[in-house]
This record gives C-alpha cells, sequence and structure tokens, in this order.
C-alpha cells in the first residue's frame, strides 16, 4: 500500500460501480466508508485515528449504526484494523482497488442454496448473501432455528407464539432483510428496542438485570459475527 494520494475521481468511479454493489454495502455503510476514506487516503494518509462518536458526530447518526457498519467494514476487509482502545480506533483505510478479490467473491462461490418457495411446493436456487430472508417460511425458521429457539437478546426460551424476526439494524435506518442483520426475538425485546441500536439494547438489559456479564459479553460478540457473516443459518 502506497503512501500517495489516489485519483479521486476514479475511486468514487470504483465505490459506486463495483464496491457498493459487490459488498453489498448499505447506505451507512457507504457513508462511513466514504468519511473515512475522505479523512485518510484522500488526504495521503496510510492511517487514520478516530473514535466512533466523532464519526457519529460529522455524519450526524447515532453511535449504535455508525459501530456496526465500523465492524462490518473490517469484516469485509474495505478497513484494516490496526489498533483499537478506550481512545478510539486506528485503521487503514484502503481503496476499492486494494481490497482482496476473495473479499468481493469468495461469498458468492459458497452461498449458493436451494429452499422451496412458500406453497409453490417447487425449489429455488438462491444465493445466500442476497437472499430475502423475511420471504417465505423457510428462510424465516431458518433464523429462528439458528438462535435455538431463543431470543437473541435476553436469552428466554420462545415459542412460535412469542417469536418474531427483529432487525439489528432498523430498517429505518436502511436495515435489509439479510440473515446478517435479522434475528429470533421475543415479542417483549422486540417492542422494546424498536428503533435502538442493537448494542445499546443489550446494555440496558444488563443494566436492567436481566443479562449478566459473561452473557453481555457474548451477545456483543455475536453481533460481530453477525455482521461479519459467520453466523450463517443452516438451510435445508
Amino acid at each position: 500500500m502506497k503512501n500517495k494520494k489516489p485519483n479521486a475521481e476514479l475511486v468514487w468511479k470504483q465505490l459506486e460501480d463495483h464496491l457498493a454493489p459487490r459488498l453489498r454495502l448499505s447506505l451507512i455503510d457507504r457513508t462511513v466508508y466514504a468519511h473515512l476514506l475522505r479523512h485518510s487516503r484522500l488526504e495521503g494518509k496510510l492511517r487514520l485515528r478516530f473514535s466512533i462518536r466523532w464519526l457519529a458526530r460529522n455524519l450526524r447518526l447515532s453511535t449504535g449504526p455508525v459501530r456496526q457498519a465500523v465492524r462490518r467494514l473490517v469484516a469485509q476487509g474495505a478497513l484494516r484494523l490496526v489498533q483499537r482502545s478506550k481512545a478510539g480506533h486506528v485503521v487503514e483505510v484502503r481503496v476499492p482497488e486494494e481490497i482482496r478479490p476473495e473479499k468481493l467473491d469468495g461469498i458468492e462461490s459458497r452461498s449458493a442454496v436451494t429452499v422451496k418457495e412458500d406453497g409453490a411446493g417447487a425449489s429455488a436456487a438462491i444465493n445466500i448473501e442476497e437472499a430475502d430472508f423475511l420471504q417465505n417460511t423457510t428462510l424465516r425458521k431458518a433464523i429462528h432455528a439458528r438462535e435455538r429457539n431463543q431470543c437473541f437478546y435476553c436469552l428466554r426460551r420462545t415459542t412460535s407464539t412469542v417469536q418474531c424476526l427483529d432487525h439489528v439494524v432498523p430498517r429505518v435506518r436502511s436495515g435489509c432483510n439479510s440473515y446478517r442483520n435479522l434475528v429470533s426475538s421475543c415479542l417483549e425485546c422486540n417492542s422494546q428496542k424498536g428503533e435502538k441500536a442493537a448494542d445499546d439494547f443489550l446494555r440496558r438489559l444488563y443494566r436492567e438485570g436481566q443479562l449478566n456479564a459473561a452473557e453481555l459479553a457474548a451477545r456483543l460478540r455475536a453481533l460481530e459475527g453477525l455482521a461479519s457473516g459467520k453466523l450463517r443459518p443452516s438451510l435445508p
């Protein structure tokens, strides 16, 4: 990685035409990436130190969605995390051409699955990374099964009468219906969380005594795994 200013026009074309659609970046992901790119590589800096609060304030967003976006960008290879501490993050922001090809193509080559469509009796091949997991019963059940019929947030056992799917990043904040953004939740947590950031809601449950310290830490790690695609549901 050379320490020089890239061609800004070319970088933006690569971002819009190739990187964003192939990594399926959400609007918040793209906004965070573009802002970090603007303050690092486009100014000739290899590394950037920043805090989530600074980034959220600049973008006029809440800290939860911004933190999740940074985690996703690290997992997808758009950012390389050099250091993380209470003082903030130190990252190397990669321009689109520097992101390894396997980060762009590896998911697609491993993600073809076959599911039966609702009421049709026929099977259809889908790409798990592009699938809308609210579209049919099979995909919805796969999310509940991944959580082993527990609420992702409070960890209570759930049944079909009290369980639902919750968007980790709310739909009003451009949250999608990907398996990376849907979790099985009890109706109570779904209602209480509302449009809150998932990590903030988990900390609230901890303060209220519904989670202990170990459970909170495990849930926060699960959020990271979810965003990075490590918690793939099993499909028939």
